[in-house]
């Protein structure tokens, strides 16, 4: 029996990642649930899975759970809470999907508690990456990517030289605006961002499809799970988000992963690994596949993705600047703020700006990270 937390158990990687574990509760229990601030949804998980621990990030939330609260789960708050469960001797892995930078310190902290990681928060590799997977190869314990592309990778590597990889093929659904220029971009609202083609996802994430900023993350993260240069990385645009990645060897040969826009089937198989293990996600249906198409990334209007190589390609404390702007400039963005065009600006003056540590230390991010978030904001909000 595998015994997880799930960090992050209301959103939508950890409402999918307790389907999951419905399908298989002979191999899978939730000794751990942690939310933000949905009380109500954390509440009614917690009588469902009756976990030993449940954290609520936020206080105010906390308070109106502990004071209706009559079971015998322990509830904690905070990031003391959720460093709390991510290290209890109660379980062997560790699910985050803690959406942004929040997720970093629980996670370094779970794995220094020799905790396996099912990682769906990309901004933890994004920003300190380096530092993560060093500590990671230390404790000797393992980091499975729940990101479909990162699990498609992993299955298209399982095996295989990597000295024999010519490139990662990561693909790229193109967002909503997909085959738009910037003059088509400069009004564009909320909700016409928030439309995504093939996935249903939270709303930052979406936001950051749109922009093709996720997949520059997603550049980041795949450099730093299997150490290959940013040249043998290669974004291909594929609009069907049949084939979830590919790799493409030496001998030209390219290995690929295909599956159904179901975020379940990389959930599941991080979780079980190395079984195979039935999924209730549609399967595909090759007698009814239409065409499957390819696309270079339009990068010169879609800068998010130009972006973010360009802050990988810096290293050291770039990427934390990229990611901590791009997180408040998205907030602004969906509060109306500023249009979705100024996100790039915003980014890109940030990084321009900024003198980059080389090596930095965890807390040298933290601190990064923290100015950042706040001098955004001032230029944003005039305040």
């Amino acid at each position: 029996m595998k015994k997880i937390a799930v960090l992050g158990s209301t959103g939508s990687i950890g409402t999918q990642t307790l389907d999951v574990v419905r399908n298989h509760s002979d191999f899978l229990k939730i000794e751990v649930l942690a939310a933000n601030n949905n009380d109500e949804l954390l509440e009614q998980q917690i009588n469902e899975f009756k976990p030993a621990m449940a954290i609520l990030h936020n206080k105010e939330a906390y308070e109106k759970l502990k004071a209706r609260y009559v079971g015998e789960t322990k509830l904690y708050y905070g990031e003391e809470g959720l460093i709390e469960g991510a290290t209890t001797d109660k379980i062997d892995t560790v699910v985050t999907s803690l959406m942004g930078f929040a997720g970093l310190r629980p996670t370094m902290r779970a794995i220094e508690a020799g905790k396996n990681i099912a990682l769906a928060n990309k901004e933890t590799l994004v920003v300190a990456g380096d530092l993560v997977m060093k500590k990671a190869r230390e404790k000797q314990i393992e980091i499975m990517p729940i990101d479909s592309e990162h699990g498609a990778l992993f299955q298209c590597l399982h095996g295989e030289d990597m000295n024999k990889v010519d490139k990662l093929l990561v693909t790229a659904s193109g967002g909503p605006f997909r085959g738009k220029k910037i003059e088509d971009l400069k009004n564009v609202s909320v909700k016409q961002c928030l439309s995504h083609p093939t996935w249903k996802m939270g709303r930052k994430i979406t936001i950051d499809s749109a922009s093709l900023m996720n997949k520059g993350l997603e550049v980041i993260e795949a450099k730093q799970l299997y150490n290959l240069d940013y040249d043998k990385i290669q974004v291909v645009v594929h609009p069907q988000s049949i084939i979830h990645s590919m790799v493409q060897y030496v001998d030209g040969s390219v290995i690929a992963q295909l599956g159904s826009t179901d975020m379940r089937l990389p959930i599941q198989y991080a979780l079980t690994y190395p079984e195979r293990m039935v999924c209730p996600a549609e399967k595909l249906d090759f007698w009814q596949m239409k065409d499957l198409t390819f696309e270079k990334p339009d990068t010169d209007t879609f800068r998010g993705l130009a972006l973010a190589y360009e802050a990988g390609k810096i290293g050291g404390s770039m990427p934390c600047v990229m990611n901590a702007t791009n997180e408040i400039a998205v907030e602004a963005f969906l509060n109306e703020k500023i249009s979705f065009l100024d996100i790039y600006d915003i980014i890109e003056e940030a990084m321009q700006s900024h003198i980059t540590l080389i090596e930095p230390e965890l807390e040298d991010l933290f601190e990064i990270d923290s100015n950042i978030r706040k001098q955004v904001k001032e230029k944003i909000y005039k305040c």
